[in-house]
């Protein structure tokens, strides 16, 4: 069976894609999905969250169109890259393809929803599916591919890795909402469609406090290991705890549904 066979016959799919074909300003598209994600949760609360299925050819081909766009532009260049430049991409390069009315609406669904429908319920950090991040505000972290916003997350990083040592490693900085949409729908791939599970261990993509200047670390040759709660059982993490400057996001059992994450750093 391939994956969009399999998908499709997942036993629950109940949120759905409003409005196909029509025209929104931003504003109102926050209006209307946040009520229309309100009205599906309480006629929904038997179970988990899963993407309606008609949806699930068009966000299989927003995913690999993606995963298109970034090859052809780089995983260090993905990190910022924007929703206008992705959309021109797709335009101009025929290996990515452009992206159809239907993967366009999906896109802006995927990013104004209320993921509270799904039990996410933390601050929405992006207000607008077009806001870009100025190559100005960045600097790009040697021989890791990411990038760090200037001021207090670089001066940070900077701190955090002279007191912890050479064995702590950046494993991701600034991320668009473009490259957080792609990291959400890999996600979303890996869940079979699930978004009450996809959402409690990556944030929809207009709520990363990475757009604003958290980071993730872990420890040299750890791997996979470094986005597992195996981190915290390390020693660079052990001291990272005694650090005053900075603090954990996602602690065990925070308010905001998502997993443990002892990786990511809250810029205080």
């Amino acid at each position: 069976m391939d994956r969009r066979a399999f998908l499709e016959n997942s036993k629950y799919f109940i949120l759905s894609l409003p409005l196909l074909g029509q025209t929104l300003s931003a504003k109102e598209k926050k209006k209307y999905y946040a009520v229309d994600a309100l009205v599906k949760s309480a006629k929904n609360n038997t179970g988990d969250v899963y993407l309606q299925k008609e949806y699930i050819d068009t966000f299989l081909n927003v995913q690999q169109k993606l995963q298109r766009v970034k090859r052809t532009v780089g995983y260090g260049n993905f990190n910022i890259i924007s929703f206008d430049e992705t959309l021109k991409i797709g335009e101009y390069h025929s290996k990515v393809g452009k992206f159809t009315k239907k993967e366009l609406e999906f896109m802006e669904y995927i990013f104004y929803y209320d993921p509270a429908i799904h039990g996410f319920y933390g601050n929405r950090t992006c207000d607008n599916i077009t806001d870009r991040i100025s190559k100005k505000e960045v600097k790009k972290i040697p021989y890791t591919g990411h990038y760090l916003f200037r001021g207090k997350p670089e001066e940070t990083y900077k701190h955090v890795s002279k007191d912890i040592g050479s064995t702590l490693v950046l494993t991701s900085g600034v991320r668009s909402i473009v490259k957080q949409m792609s990291l959400f729908l890999d996600k979303l791939d890996n869940c079979n469609a699930n978004l009450s599970r996809a959402g409690k261990s990556l944030a929809p993509p207009a709520y990363s406090y990475h757009s604003k200047g958290d980071f993730d670390v872990g420890k040299k040759g750890f791997g996979y290991d470094n986005f597992t709660a195996r981190f915290a059982l390390t020693k660079e993490f052990r001291q990272m705890r005694k650090l005053k400057y900075i603090d954990m996001r996602y602690t065990v059992n925070n308010s905001d549904g998502v997993r443990f994450e002892p990786w990511h750093v809250k810029i205080i």
